[in-house]
Order: C-alpha cells, then sequence, then structure tokens
C-alpha cells in the first residue's frame, strides 16, 4: 500500500531534507584524496546531531555507519571506515535524516580530483536519468513512467541500470512501499497521485547489470567489476508536478554561482 502524505507531512519530510543537503555539501567539500570514509562518517554524524535530527542508517538492521560511502565499483551501502580516497576515485556518498519522525534519503556520486572520461560521463548520464525521472512525477503518471525514464538514458549511453536494486517510497519509514525499479515499461505500474512520495535512486554500471556481495554482507559491488555511480533524490507528487524535497542540485548551482 502506498501512503499518501498530506502537504504538512510533506513540509515535515522537507525539512530533514534541508538539513540532508547541508549534510552533504559538507561532505563534498571533505571528499579529498587522502581522506577516509570513516572520517567522512563521523563528520556526517557530527553535523546530524548537531542539527536536531539522527541519522537514517545508524543503526538500521545492524547497520554500522551514518551515511553509506561507496568508492568504484562499490555500488551501495558502502560501511565508512579506513578506506583513504585516492584521486581518480569516485564516491557514493548515501544519506538519511530522520527529523521529528520523518526521513529524507539521497544521494550523489563525487569525482575525488580529476577522473577518466569514462567515469565523468558515467557521472554525468546518472545524474541525467534522476532528474528525467523525477520530471515524470506527476498525478496521473504511471511508476512505469518513472522507471523507464532512468532505463532509457542510461542504455542510450551504453550503460547498466542495476535491476537487482530499486528506489522506494520514504516517509515515517525509510523503506515504504512501492519498490521502484530503474527499468520498466512506460504506462505500467501503479498510477501516481498527490501526496506521495519516493525516493528515486538511479544506481548504474559502466559494464554489466549483475552484482556481487561484499563479505560484510552489505556492500554491493558491479560484479564484473567496472565503475558504478548512485544518486537520489526524495520526491514529492503534486498537483503542481514533481517537488525535490533533497534539493542537492540547488545547492551545487549556489555555490558554483
Amino acid at each position: 500500500m502506498i501512503v499518501r502524505k498530506s502537504p504538512e507531512e510533506i513540509e515535515k519530510v522537507a525539512a530533514a531534507g534541508q538539513i540532508l543537503v547541508r549534510c552533504l555539501a559538507m561532505l563534498k567539500g571533505k571528499a579529498r584524496p587522502g581522506i577516509s570514509t570513516g572520517a567522512l562518517d563521523q563528520a556526517a554524524e557530527r553535523f546530524i546531531r548537531s542539527q536536531g535530527a539522527e541519522p537514517a542508517f545508524k543503526g538500521y538492521h545492524g547497520f554500522p555507519g551514518s551515511i553509506c560511502a561507496s568508492p568504484n565499483s562499490m555500488i551501495v551501502h558502502g560501511i565508512p571506515g579506513p578506506y583513504e580516497l585516492r584521486r581518480g576515485d569516485v564516491l557514493s556518498l548515501d544519506v538519511g535524516v530522520v527529523l521529528d519522525g520523518w526521513v529524507a534519503d539521497a544521494a550523489v556520486t563525487v569525482a575525488v580530483g580529476p577522473i577518466s572520461a569514462v567515469a565523468a560521463k558515467l557521472l554525468e548520464v546518472t545524474r541525467g536519468a534522476l532528474f528525467d525521472a523525477v520530471e515524470l512525477c506527476r498525478p496521473d503518471n504511471h511508476l512505469g513512467d518513472v522507471s523507464h525514464a532512468v532505463q532509457a538514458r542510461v542504455e542510450r549511453a551504453g550503460f547498466s541500470v542495476v535491476r537487482a536494486l530499486v528506489g522506494h517510497g520514504v516517509g515515517r519509514a525509510m523503506h515504504e512501499d512501492p519498490q521502484i525499479p530503474n527499468f520498466g515499461e512506460p504506462g505500467s505500474g501503479p498510477v501516481l497521485r498527490e501526496g506521495m512520495v519516493f525516493a528515486i535512486e538511479p544506481m548504474v554500471n559502466v559494464g554489466t547489470d549483475p552484482i556481487r556481495m561484499g563479505e560484510d554482507s552489505w556492500a554491493v559491488y558491479s560484479q564484473d567489476g567496472s565503475l558504478a555511480a548512485h544518486f537520489e533524490h526524495t520526491v514529492a507528487v503534486t498537483a503542481d508536478g514533481p517537488r525535490i524535497l533533497t534539493p542537492w542540485h540547488a545547492e551545487e548551482a549556489r555555490r558554483a554561482a
């Protein structure tokens, strides 16, 4: 069952999203060669708690970190630790914030110094696929329209969507119905209605789509060892169209101005 949120409840998710956006901006500034993913995790936890919120991932099904930090061929769910970032890495930073019982969830993949042309294209395509999907989060569209938008851009670029992992509803809980694949048929699936809130999250491999689990039973890698990227927004379906509740892209634009 897809739980629809009232306008007041969407504002509560948006308030959590504002903290998340500032946290991601701080992490992106720190993601430089030589810093460990564990140090990034500690900085994120300090920041989130300083805002009167809680890190959504900490303790979730036993997850030990406050963020997921996933470099290179690791797609998602990387446990922060001693790994030190290297020039040329790409790093997925996935953050969840709980404020007054409401959850926002978002991710970006960042370049650590100069990166290869293939890596740069991967980040551009995955980011673009996210915004293609967000644009279709409108009343009377279908969930399959959203999923297909990701697939179309990714496969047009010659990359692969990760079919074993999905986006999800979000709100009172971090994972709510529905599951949102990054592939699908236009016109299929549930009809979108005002008040639905989704975590849309393209996960893309340069190579093929199969995955493998890491030894810690958390980290998920591309099976063929190819680079991976992950971008995510929390999005509300409103009468006026999609409302992004984790507008890290706006923060990026502000800082670049």
